[in-house]
C-alpha cells in the first residue's frame, strides 16, 4: 500500500509512554502506520514516563510484547528492530519543570540534526486530573508557540461536566490556538463510522429519503461484554453516560444526522456536527425519568463465567449509584428529522459486544398485496455494524419462491473484510496519521465539546438529585435493564440486533 511519503519530520512524545494505553493501542498503530509507509521519512518516538527501565532496549521488548498481543500484525517481517531504532524512553516527572527544559533541548538537537524544524506531536496518555498541569508546563517554556507544527493530543473525558469542560476549553485558549489541540474520540476514527459520510453523501440514492418523511426512527448501540475491570476509582467519577452517551454515541449521532458540507474541510464538517448537538432537545428535569433508563451490573454468569457485581468491583463504592448502563430516547428539533425518536443504549456485561447504528424505514402501504404476503412484513432497515463485525447491510422486501406472492425480509451485506481482504486499519491508526498530518477533522472542536455536554447535563442533575432505589437492576449476560426495552416498546418498536449467524466469537 503506498502511504504518505511526503511529510515534515517529526517528534512524537507520548506522555503516559509506560502506560497501558502505550503499550495496547499507540505503539502499534504508530508501527502499523511505519508498516504502511505512512510515517514520515524522519521521526523519533520519544516514551516519557516515572515507571523506571533498564535501558532503551528494554523499554522496547516491553512495547514488542504489546505489539504482538494487541497489533494487526505482530512482527512486520522483521520490521520492529527497524521501528524501534526511533524509539526511546526518559523517566521523568511530568509535573516537573525541568523535564519540560529537557524536553526543549531534545527537540533543538533533533532539529539541528534534521537542518529543520520538526512537527513536534504532545500526545497526553495520563490520567485526565494530570493533562491540564502538563499543558501549563508546555506552554510556559514555549514548547507550542508554532501552531503550524506544535501539536497537543487530549484523550478522552475532556471534562467531567458542563463546568468543568468550559474551564479546560478557556484555559487551554489562552496558551494554544484551536487547531493545535487534537480531543481525540476513537470511534471517529474507526472504518465504518467513516463510511457513514461516504455512504449517504457519495450516494444519490439515499439521500432524498435522508428525512423525516421517510425514517420513522434511528437506533444506536454500543454494548459491552466486559464490566468495569480495573477501572472502578475512574468509573465511580463516569458512569456510562459520561463514558459513552457524552462522546462516543452522540459522535455517532452526529455523522448519521447532520447536514450535507459543502466541502470536506475539517471546520466545514465539525460546524455541521455543532448543528445538530445544539438542535437535539433537551430534555427537561421532570421528563428525564420517562426517557431515560440508568441499570446497574449484578453479580452473576457471563459466557460460563462467574463474575461480580458492579458494587463488589475493586475501588467502588458498595452502595454506589453510578450507572454502568444508560438507554435513552432523543430528538433533534430541525426540519430534516422533526419527531424522529433516537434510541441510545450502552452498557458493561451485556449479552454481546457490538456498536450498530440502525436507520429503520416508514413501512410501505400492505394494501396492494394479498393478506399472506403481509404476514412477514418488515419495513426497510439500514445497519451501520461498526464492531466486532464491520459491515453495512440493507434489509428490503423480496418475494419467497414459490407460486403464491409470500414475502421475506433479506439483506444486502457490504462486509468490510470480504471486500478489502481483511485490511483494516485499527481507529488509532487513522487518527495518529491525522495528527501527524495536521488534519483535526475527525477531532472534537471546543464547542462541539461543550454542546455535547449541554445535551447530557439535564439527564446528570436529574439523576443527581433522585438516587436509584432498584440498583443493581439487571444481570450480566442480559441486554440490561427491564426498562429499557420498555422505553423503546412504548413508542412500538424493539432493539435490534445483527442476525445470529453473522455473529463473531
Amino acid at each position: 500500500m503506498e502511504g504518505k511519503k511526503n511529510l515534515p519530520p517529526t517528534i512524537i512524545f507520548i506522555f503516559g509512554g509506560s502506560g497501558d494505553l502505550t503499550n495496547r493501542k499507540l505503539i502499534p498503530a504508530l508501527f502499523n502506520l511505519y508498516l504502511d509507509n505512512f510515517l514520515p521519512e524522519k521521526f523519533v518516538v520519544v516514551g516519557v514516563g516515572r515507571t523506571t527501565f533498564a535501558s532503551d532496549d528494554e523499554y522496547r521488548a516491553k512495547l514488542l510484547e504489546g505489539v504482538q498481543q494487541f497489533s494487526r500484525t505482530k512482527d512486520g517481517n522483521g520490521e520492529w528492530q527497524k521501528f524501534a531504532e526511533r524509539v526511546s524512553y526518559h523517566e521523568l516527572d511530568l509535573l516537573n519543570t525541568d523535564t519540560y527544559t529537557s524536553i526543549t533541548s531534545w527537540v533543538n538537537d533533533k532539529a539541528k540534526e534534521w537542518n529543520t524544524q520538526p512537527n513536534v506531536v504532545f500526545y497526553l496518555a495520563v490520567a485526565p486530573q494530570l493533562a491540564p498541569d502538563i499543558a501549563v508546563k508546555l506552554s510556559e517554556q514555549k514548547l507550542c508557540l508554532d501552531s503550524k507544527t506544535r501539536r497537543i493530543v487530549f484523550e478522552k473525558p475532556f471534562g467531567h461536566d458542563l463546568q468543568s469542560a468550559r474551564e479546560l476549553n478557556k484555559l487551554l485558549s489562552t496558551m494554544f490556538a484551536e487547531d493545535q489541540i487534537y480531543r481525540i474520540d476513537h470511534y471517529l476514527g474507526k472504518e465504518t463510522v467513516q463510511n457513514i459520510l461516504a455512504f449517504r453523501f457519495a450516494n444519490g440514492l439515499f439521500e432524498p429519503v435522508w428525512n423525516s418523511n421517510y425514517i420513522d426512527h434511528v437506533q444506536i448501540t454500543a454494548a459491552e461484554t466486559v464490566g468495569v475491570e480495573d477501572r472502578g476509582s475512574y468509573y465511580e467519577q463516569a458512569g456510562a453516560l459520561r463514558d459513552m452517551v457524552q462522546n462516543h454515541i452522540l459522535q455517532l449521532l452526529c455523522m448519521i444526522a447532520m447536514e450535507a458540507p459543502i466541502s470536506f474541510d475539517a471546520n466545514e464538517i465539525r460546524n455541521k456536527k455543532v448543528d445538530v448537538l445544539n438542535a437535539i432537545r433537551k430534555i427537561d428535569p421532570e421528563d428525564v425519568h420517562a426517557n431515560t433508563v440508568r441499570g446497574q451490573y449484578s453479580g452473576g454468569w457471563l459466557k460460563g463465567k462467574q463474575v461480580q457485581a458492579y458494587r463488589e468491583e475493586k475501588n467502588v463504592n458498595p452502595q454506589s449509584p453510578v450507572e454502568t448502563f444508560v438507554a435513552a430516547k432523543f430528538y433533534i428539533d430541525n426540519w430534516r428529522w422533526r419527531n424522529v425518536p433516537i434510541y441510545v443504549r450502552t452498557g458493561k456485561y451485556l449479552h454481546e459486544k457490538t456498536t450498530l447504528v440502525t436507520v429503520h424505514f416508514k413501512e410501505a402501504p400492505r394494501y396492494s398485496f394479498p393478506p399472506e404476503a403481509a404476514e412477514t412484513w418488515r419495513p426497510n432497515r439500514l445497519t451501520f455494524s461498526i464492531q466486532p463485525e464491520t459491515s453495512i447491510r440493507i434489509r428490503f422486501q423480496a418475494k419467497r419462491p414459490g407460486p403464491n406472492m409470500i414475502l421475506n425480509p433479506v439483506d444486502m451485506v457490504f462486509n468490510y473484510a470480504e471486500a478489502y481482504g481483511g485490511y483494516e486499519p485499527e481507529a488509532y491508526e487513522t487518527l495518529l496519521a491525522d495528527v501527524i498530518e495536521g488534519d483535526p477533522t475527525l477531532f472534537m472542536r471546543a464547542d462541539q465539546v461543550e454542546a455535547a455536554w449541554k445535551v447530557i447535563t439535564p439527564i446528570l442533575e436529574a439523576w443527581q438529585n433522585r438516587m436509584p432505589i432498584d440498583f443493581p437492576n439487571y444481570s450480566p449476560d442480559s441486554w440490561g435493564p427491564e426498562d429499557a426495552e420498555a422505553l423503546i416498546a412504548r413508542d412500538g418498536h424493539n432493539w435490534v440486533s445483527l442476525p445470529s449467524s453473522t455473529k463473531k466469537e
